[in-house]
């Protein structure tokens, strides 16, 4: 396995962003004898003393990391669509059932080094939908396909001067141009018919130093890949660590994976992703203080947060809800798209509505589905070489008799009610992508 990563010259257009040691003076000893009692408060003293420069620094790191962290992060207020209620904004930490949040990756946000070579337009390249079930048991990601043609509602000005016109056919990626990530939120509301209370941007330069904050990503790739536009070089076939830069490159590459198109780019992006989510949940990350506190500082560093998931309770309510879904019902699916078509959608992808309309009715009733078999999409293919994986094993408790006048009682087999056996879930045809569990390989081009 190999650890690469590319440095910010490297990549033709899209790059990323002693202690001494000093002896305490000596005081003069003297030796004494000294009454028992008053030894002992002496102890007593110094040990309480010790424990509340303890307590007291602990506070006070704590106290500085979340102003340090608070400090950081951009609030945006979401609106809602003319004639729409008003969001309520329910607060996860005290609300046990689903939720939706939209995770934007900006390209050519101001400050990214190549924005000048790139015109300028700032642009949301990356859409992806999370739906977390009200049992909190399950949940499926949407990516949208930047290149997808959709209507664009009206957007309030983020400046809060009047607002955009709206349209019936614009590639979705430019939404942010007409009202930043509130646009966008208004934008897949319309596509999806879902009220998404909860949104984050996340800038390119964020995600690369956010591979490095978990300690990097273990990818496979069925045969070299070359990208001279993203700077991406995997030399050879097999799992490679990605971190900084390459990650970055991996994740942006479309000339690189499967046919060279956005649907490609997408099904290879799901191979990072599934991956991910994996050493999230199998790897310590969410009980690893470093880590986190490295992905907090990335995250509030590098993204916008809507007002609703700008919260520390929020956020790590979210985390600790999809850290206890097992991987193999967390689905990553591409929104139904074809790409071919004319008018409008030449050189575009155009959605497939009825595809689109059984998976979006699916996740409404929160009712779960499998994929077709092999059907990861463009971009990847299963692994030929991953081992079996079998489902997350339930925890089965553990009863200890409990021994009477010295004697162990003879256990006695609970009687268990009968429980129907679970209906397997349902194909869902013409719907593209994989589970977290499922271990795939991207598809060099």
């Amino acid at each position: 396995m190999q650890a690469i990563d590319v440095s910010e010259g490297d990549i033709m257009s899209e790059p990323v962003r002693d202690r001494g040691i000093r002896s305490l003076p000596t005081a003069q000893v003297r030796h004494g004898r000294l009454r028992r009692s008053r030894a002992w408060k002496t102890i007593l003293a110094t040990i309480a003393a010790s424990l509340a420069v303890v307590l007291v620094s602990t506070v006070s790191v704590g106290a500085i990391t979340l102003a340090q962290i608070n400090a950081n992060i951009d609030v945006v207020e979401l609106s809602v669509l003319e004639g729409e209620e008003e969001r309520v904004i329910p607060t996860v930490g005290d609300w046990e059932g689903g939720f939706n949040v939209l995770l934007v990756g900006i390209d050519n946000e101001p400050g990214q080094l190549d924005t000048r070579q790139r015109g300028g337009a700032t642009l949301n390249d990356v859409n992806i939908l999370v739906h977390v079930a009200e049992d909190q048991q399950s949940a499926v990601a949407v990516s949208i396909p930047r290149d997808m043609v959709v209507p664009i509602p009206s957007c309030p000005d983020p400046d809060g001067e009047g607002a955009s016109f709206a349209m019936s056919a614009q590639p979705i990626n430019v939404a942010w141009s007409y009202g930043g990530l509130n646009c966008v939120v208004l934008t897949v509301e319309a596509l999806t018919g879902l009220s998404i209370p909860y949104a984050g941007a996340i800038s390119f330069n964020g995600v690369a130093q956010l591979s490095n904050a978990v300690g990097g990503v273990d990818v496979c790739i069925d045969g070299p890949i070359r990208d001279p536009y993203t700077g991406l070089d995997l030399p050879t076939a097999g799992t490679h660590t990605l971190v900084g830069g390459t990650a970055l490159a991996f994740l942006r590459t479309r000339y690189g994976v499967g046919d060279g198109s956005d649907l490609g780019r997408i099904s290879n992006q799901q191979v990072y992703m599934s991956s991910l989510m994996r050493k999230v949940q199998n790897e310590g990350v969410l009980t690893d203080f470093t880590k986190l506190y490295g992905i907090a500082q990335v995250a509030t560093s590098s993204m916008q947060l809507s007002s609703s998931l700008a919260s520390l309770d929020t956020m790590v309510s979210m985390a600790q809800a999809l850290r206890k879904i097992p991987t193999e019902n967390i689905v990553f699916v591409q929104y139904p798209g074809r790409t071919g078509g004319t008018g409008v959608f030449a050189g575009k992808v155009q959605p497939v509505t009825s595809a689109a309309t059984a998976l979006f009715d699916r996740i409404r009733a929160d009712e779960r589905f499998v994929l077709e078999e092999g059907n990861t999409g463009r971009g990847s293919t299963l692994d030929p070489s991953a081992p079996a994986v079998g489902p997350t094993p339930e925890p089965t408790p553990t009863e200890v008799a409990v021994p009477k006048n010295g004697k162990v009682e003879p256990e006695v087999e609970p009687t268990l009610e009968p429980v129907a056996p679970e209906e397997p879930a349902e194909v869902l045809a013409g719907v593209e992508g994989q589970t977290a569990a499922d271990r795939t390989c991207s598809v060099s081009n």
